[in-house]
């Protein structure tokens, strides 16, 4: 989020951001998942002991109980929590290690099929926010302030179908439904690829680069983790056979 036009930034994260605390968390998780398998118990118990206050500080002080999201970004110049609904808020679900208390997956994840799902992405930030723009259009200035304020980006997708996988394993074929709209795109901007960017309403005009790698790589990512799963296959019971044929 880093649009900035001469001495205006479009969108400042001054304090601490969302999507920052999610990654910290992961990063000491991993971290102390890596001492541990190196036999540094020691240090991993110190580790562990840090994760587990950003944790505690993370659920205390993010939870936007009002809206049942999370804060954009707290502590800021002014001291203010900022309730602008982003996806950004999904790493505190999606990542490896995540952060948020698990009751409260589900209302984030509805709340960001709600408001910031597209049929090519997720919207950067949720329809009827005071500095939401529906389009990626005009000049310079026009675009920037576009940018990351409701513009569409496709590789979003990935992170939310990660937390949808979280909060409903069994409803692959759900998740896999999120990636239909991808499919006529691949026939639009540039053959046989999926551009950076959308439009933020229908009918979701692709922008920005018209092959973007992040985007392509995360929509096959997500179609080869959702593909080959029937609604059969998900609710039949597990098999365990013990010297059978």
């Amino acid at each position: 989020m880093d649009a900035k036009v001469g001495d205006w930034v479009v969108t400042p994260r001054r304090g601490k951001a969302v999507e920052i605390n999610a990654l910290w968390y992961n990063a000491l998780r991993l971290l102390e998942g890596w001492l541990r398998e190196a036999g540094r118990t020691d240090e991993a118990d110190g580790i562990a002991q840090h994760a587990e206050r950003a944790r505690s500080s993370f659920n205390e002080k993010f939870w936007y109980e009002k809206g049942g999201y999370l804060y954009d970004v707290i502590d800021g110049e002014s001291g203010t929590r900022d309730t602008a609904c982003r996806p950004n808020q999904l790493f505190a679900i999606s990542l490896e290690h995540p952060v948020l208390n698990e009751e409260r997956w589900e209302p984030v994840v509805q709340v960001a099929k709600r408001k910031l799902l597209t049929p090519v992405g997720l919207r950067s930030l949720a329809p009827g926010d005071k500095d939401f723009k529906p389009r990626y259009d005009g000049d310079l200035r026009s675009r920037d302030a576009a940018y990351h304020q409701g513009t569409v980006w496709a590789w979003l997708i990935g992170p939310f179908i990660d937390a949808w996988l979280k909060v409903y394993p069994h409803d692959v074929e759900t998740a896999h439904s999120f990636l239909d709209g991808f499919k006529s795109e691949l026939r639009s901007a540039c053959v046989g690829s999926i551009s950076e960017i959308f439009d933020a309403e229908p009918p979701f005009t692709p922008r920005g680069c018209c092959a973007q790698a992040w985007s392509v790589a995360e929509v096959l990512r997500c179609y080869a983790k959702t593909s080959g799963v029937s609604k059969q296959e998900q609710e039949a019971p597990e098999l365990s056979v013990v010297g059978g044929d």
